[in-house]
């Protein structure tokens, strides 16, 4: 499954490990949330990287005291009308302040990698090759948007008011 970073197919530097699988010795691993609650910090103190696969029917405040430790935190899309994992997202990002990598897996659909970037996911995994291409077309396709969020962009609204505030300031 191709995986979509900074616009770009990247290489996974993560393995998946099973609930039942005997975990490597070192490595960036990436995790369900019942083995890596099992014993956090255990896990944490293992060398490299940790990444958990959190469900979206799961509350994210039960992550929330782990987040300084993990370097991935991959939200589930079960099925493309399930968006449950938009508002865990935005809950990362805008109330936690996660500034890790925020990744969409499961159903992750062209047409709302748009979407999801907003809500706060800057990696994807899509399941063709053709998907992640057109990721690339489609991100850098708009440059306005209406609706605030915590991506750091501007609304339209407030793009207008900063330019009427900077020609009322030059005159």
């Amino acid at each position: 499954m191709p995986l979509v970073k900074g616009g770009k197919i990247a290489i996974d530097a993560f393995v998946r490990v099973a609930d039942d699988a005997e975990l490597p010795d070192g490595g960036a691993l990436l995790m369900s949330a019942a083995r890596f609650l099992e014993n956090p910090e255990a896990i944490s103190r293992r060398p490299g990287k940790i990444g958990v696969i959190w469900p979206n029917n799961r509350d994210v405040d039960d992550l929330v005291p782990h987040l300084d430790r993990l370097a991935v935190v991959a939200l589930v899309f079960p099925t493309f009308r399930d968006g449950r994992a938009y508002s865990q997202a935005r809950l990362l990002r805008e109330r936690y302040g996660f500034r890790s990598e925020l990744r969409a897996t499961g159903q992750v659909l062209r047409d709302q990698f748009v979407f999801m970037l907003r809500a706060g996911f800057d990696a994807f995994e899509v399941k063709k090759e053709s998907d992640a291409d057109a990721f690339t077309n489609t991100a850098g396709r708009y440059s306005v948007f209406y609706q605030p969020t915590g991506d750091g962009r501007l609304t339209a609204l407030h793009q207008r008011m900063q330019l009427r505030h900077s020609q009322a300031a030059s005159q």
